[in-house]
């Protein structure tokens, strides 16, 4: 994939701003789209989209295809018809600049119930031929997701294999019977995923017409409680009792003395092979339904995976294990053409992972935050002068700190090795604009700034410290004051000014 000379902005829809909680997919998402478009910018890079479950991170769903219901515009099912007025007179205290993901839960949930009920008691019947649309369509995944759900519902949130024998081993007889029982649970799920899609595609195409493409976030892994995991057991490495064997994670790293145990079941490679990865393939149709270009979460993974004997408490004893994505790529591309992948290949990049990148001839990662750290710094490959062309250049990711948090907490040899590098002496409050500018100046094709970055924000604003749980992680919002003409303006002004 060849990526023109050009930048964007990473933000998560939930940290959009709005009155009901949790950034959604209406008013303010098209306004954030507008002010991208004011600030001369190509791409909106978000997070996995999927419907999030316990710790709430958007990279451990409960589907790999799925949309998260969390996102929904409720004034959009209110234009609708399918919630009326009075259901707004009295909202929970909602907090502007976080959110309350137990709150989501139990409100949220309950004005999708309440707008499915209106739609299954015949209002809104003009959206019925495009439901029906989308359940033929999405019939693939969508079947085992809607059945996954109810049963998880059904059996108070165990994960599934928690579950009674004959659903957890989806025996035929005990899946009919599920079905015949829990048929609304079922159509209820199904209805709130296409309003999710539907939403969610009038989104991208209004970005479309403002010249704004979407790179979306998948995880190279699924969770373990999924329905991914679930209906297609024998992709993964599962005991009898569908405990998994081994499971994934990193080895200890820049973020964790002890890795990170991330707790996915590891796919097994020699299955996928013998059917021509077809999940693989079937999962980058639906990545490409949602997004532009795709961004893969740690991507080494598809080279070796750091494989960690189940039951563990840390990921210190695992082991690297090679896996089979060139293999994988290569049917993908047989079956779907070129893709439009960025690579995160961050963290232990050995050469087998750089030759499947270049191979397919993907983008990979730089962070300048990791550019200054060590004696002799000038060896670093994320500084500047060493990016590639063909790479996309951060000033940070979601999993850092924002770059002015990395400032007032770097030590002083990174403090200094960057003094060196710039032969400057930046403050705090000048930092983060400083490494955005050597981004944007770079020759790396892509660059992408959180917006944290952008608005000049602390340790705060932090979307993410990998390896911990609380409701200090996926939390962040901003508000709609926040987002200034000014703010675009200067950034359109660096835009124009990088050639970007």
């Amino acid at each position: 994939m060849t990526i023109p000379r050009s930048s964007g902005v990473l933000l998560h829809p939930t940290s959009l701003p709005g009155p009901f909680g949790i950034g959604e997919l209406g008013q303010y998402a098209r306004a954030f789209v507008d002010w991208l478009a004011l600030a001369g910018q190509k791409y909106w890079q978000v997070m996995p989209l999927g419907p999030t479950g316990y710790g709430d991170s958007p990279y451990q769903a409960f589907s790999a295809f799925a949309g998260n219901p969390y996102l929904i515009d409720l004034n959009a099912l209110r234009e609708h018809g399918l919630l009326s007025d009075t259901e707004f007179n009295v909202l929970p205290e909602f907090n502007p600049g976080k959110v309350d993901f137990g709150q989501q839960y139990v409100w949220r949930n309950q004005m999708l119930e309440r707008a499915y009920a209106r739609y299954a008691f015949g209002d809104a019947q003009h959206l019925k031929p495009d439901f029906d649309a989308f359940k033929a369509e999405e019939a693939d995944w969508l079947d085992d997701y809607a059945l996954f759900m109810a049963l998880k519902n059904a059996h108070g949130g165990l994960p599934w294999n928690a579950w009674e024998p004959g659903t957890r081993d989806r025996e035929p007889q005990a899946l009919d019977n599920a079905r015949t029982r829990l048929k609304e649970d079922i159509e209820r799920v199904k209805f709130i995923q296409f309003l999710f899609f539907r939403q969610w595609t009038v989104l991208r195409r209004y970005a479309a017409e403002k010249g704004i493409q979407i790179i979306g976030d998948i995880p190279i892994f699924v969770a373990m409680d999924s329905s991914d995991a679930w209906a297609n057991r024998e992709q993964f490495y599962f005991d009898d009792q569908g405990q998994p064997t081994v499971v994934a994670g990193v080895p200890p790293d820049y973020f964790s003395e002890t890795g990170q145990l991330w707790g996915n079941p590891l796919y097994n490679w020699d299955a996928m092979d013998k059917d021509g990865y077809q999940w693989w393939i079937k999962r980058f149709q639906g990545s490409l339904k949602l997004f532009d270009v795709i961004r893969i979460d740690h991507f080494r993974g598809f080279a070796a995976s750091w494989e960690i004997p189940f039951p563990a408490e840390t990921a210190i004893h695992g082991q690297w294990v090679p896996a089979k994505g060139h293999e994988m790529f290569e049917a993908v591309r047989q079956a779907l053409g070129t893709l439009p992948i960025i690579a995160e290949d961050l963290g232990v990049i050995t050469p087998d992972v750089e030759k499947l990148r270049d191979d397919f001839e993907f983008p990979g990662m730089a962070v300048l935050q990791f550019a200054f750290g060590g004696g002799d710094f000038s060896v670093n490959d994320f500084l500047p002068h060493n990016l590639r062309e063909n790479q996309v250049v951060y000033t940070g990711t979601h999993d850092n700190d924002t770059t002015r948090g990395w400032w007032r907490n770097a030590d002083e040899l990174e403090r200094h090795n960057f003094r060196v590098y710039t032969s400057s002496d930046p403050t705090e409050d000048t930092f983060a604009a400083q490494l955005t500018r050597m981004a944007f100046e770079s020759r790396a094709r892509l660059a992408v700034v959180p917006l944290q970055d952008l608005m000049n924000l602390g340790t705060e604003a932090r979307m993410n410290l990998p390896g911990t749980t609380g409701d200090h992680n996926w939390t962040w919002r901003y508000a709609a004051a926040d987002l200034r003409p000014d703010l675009a303006r200067s950034l359109r002004d660096l835009t124009e000014a990088t050639g970007r």
